[in-house]
């Protein structure tokens, strides 16, 4: 009798260790780098941002896992199903699959940047082989297996940040009651508006949806909840974590001016634990990237005649395709600026479009059953929309103002327009929203 209860809690520990593959994916160096300085430059002040974008990740993660697991279709096949065919289909799908792959390649030169960063720290190897390694060690991570095997191997990689940037925490002796403030009373301290809305861009990601979604085919729903809940509410204890360490750092933040704070204050053994956090960040969002992005275009073109599959010359070619990218840019030691304002303005498109999707798709009678949201779930998914209409916005005119040489909007104004975008696409989705819920269906 005794090893029943033995063996749920090990199916439960594997669970969070294969959800863990979320936090891995949004916790890189650019979450390091923005939450680093969000405690370098207001201190505890902005918690609450992560604690938000933290449930807002899991909302969204959820509604993905449970349309697959309820329906047996991940996103890329649900957007397929829905938009199949004519010139909006054609458009949409390229949309999804130009976003993904665009902002996985362009986003996965400062991955691996990252994680040369973090290694560079600790071992004194030329900055072009240590991208070479990473680049390797990734390749050979993503040959592994199939994405279950590579989530779970990826687990333990969250463990090692997760230990490294806690304790380092920790060790800085940071006041209970203004982590608990900060963490609890929303502030917006004078020039935090950018690291606001950066805080939660880097934890809500468009291919962090496709990711978590064709992972969840083979869980059951009680399993997804339990895991995801953990493993992301885990990664942002982890975020909230690194925005304790960066306040350590007086004056701009950079890693190397925090590993030698924590060096001074700490001792060399902080150093230490900094970079293998910071390692850790970034080689396991290089793995995760290419892999979303495999996992979004099987999504979207699987026929189900198994040329998919995850050992198939396609799917590999494609995580191939991203990671090479990455590396090459890395190995000039650049970040495509091109591509990544690019993948701004596509993912400043996507998310909000994906966010309204999966919030239609999981009140559709017909297609969920009875697995449709309840009031609750859908006050706090239409809350969780807005504010990616909020942040589509910052990615799209930021990426247009870059483009074209203009003065980037901020506050007032970019607020008032995100609202009036989110006012105008209120009504059509409220009442799309009551059509799907008395089981009008597609």
């Amino acid at each position: 009798m005794g090893s029943v209860p033995s063996q749920n809690w090990l199916r439960r520990l594997g669970g969070v260790l294969f959800w863990s593959v979320i936090a891995a994916a949004f916790i890189g160096p650019g979450t390091v780098t923005t939450a680093g300085a969000a405690g370098a430059r207001f201190g505890p002040a902005l918690l609450w941002t992560l604690l938000f974008s933290t449930i807002a990740c899991l909302l969204l993660q959820e509604a993905g896992a449970r349309l697959t697991i309820v329906t047996g279709l991940d996103l890329g096949q649900a957007l397929r199903a829905r938009y199949r065919g004519g010139a909006t289909g054609t458009g949409v799908l390229l949309l999804v699959l130009g976003a993904i792959v665009v902002g996985c390649a362009a986003y996965e030169a400062g991955n691996v940047l990252g994680g040369v960063a973090g290694a560079a720290l600790g071992i004194d190897l030329a900055p072009g082989l240590l991208t070479a390694l990473v680049g390797a060690g990734a390749a050979l991570l993503l040959l592994a297996g199939a994405p279950g095997t590579v989530a779970r191997l990826l687990g333990l990689l969250v463990a090692v940040m997760g230990v490294a940037f806690l304790v380092t925490a920790w060790r800085l002796g940071p006041s209970v009651p203004a982590l608990l403030r900060g963490s609890i009373v929303p502030a917006f301290p004078e020039g935090s508006g950018l690291l606001v809305l950066g805080l939660v861009g880097t934890t809500v990601v468009p291919y962090n949806l496709f990711l978590g979604s064709g992972l969840a085919r083979g869980q059951t729903l009680g399993e997804a909840r339990f895991g995801l809940s953990i493993a992301i509410l885990l990664g942002g204890v982890i975020s909230m974590g690194i925005v304790v360490v960066g306040t350590a750092v007086r004056g701009p933040f950079g890693f190397d001016a925090l590993a030698g704070v924590l060096e001074q204050r700490l001792g060399g053994g902080s150093r230490m634990l900094f970079a293998a956090g910071l390692f850790s960040a970034g080689f396991s969002s290089a793995v995760t990237a290419p892999l979303a992005a495999a996992i979004t275009a099987r999504g979207l073109f699987d026929d189900g005649r198994g040329r998919w599959s995850a050992g198939s010359w396609r799917f590999r070619a494609t995580w191939f395709g991203v990671l090479a990218a990455g590396v090459g840019f890395g190995l000039v030691g650049v970040r495509p600026v091109p591509a990544i304002l690019l993948a701004q303005a596509l993912n400043g498109i996507l998310l909000p479009l994906v966010a309204v999707f999966l919030l239609l798709s999981i009140n559709d009678r017909r297609l969920m059953g009875s697995g449709i949201n309840g009031v609750t779930g859908n006050a706090a998914m239409a809350a969780v929309v807005l504010v990616t209409f909020l942040l589509g916005a910052t990615h799209l005119t930021a990426a247009l103002a870059a483009t074209f040489g203009l003065p980037r909007p901020q506050g007032a104004p970019l607020l008032a327009f995100a609202l009036a975008v989110s006012a105008l696409a209120a009504w059509p989705v409220v009442r799309e929203l009551r059509r799907r819920r008395l089981g009008g269906g597609e």
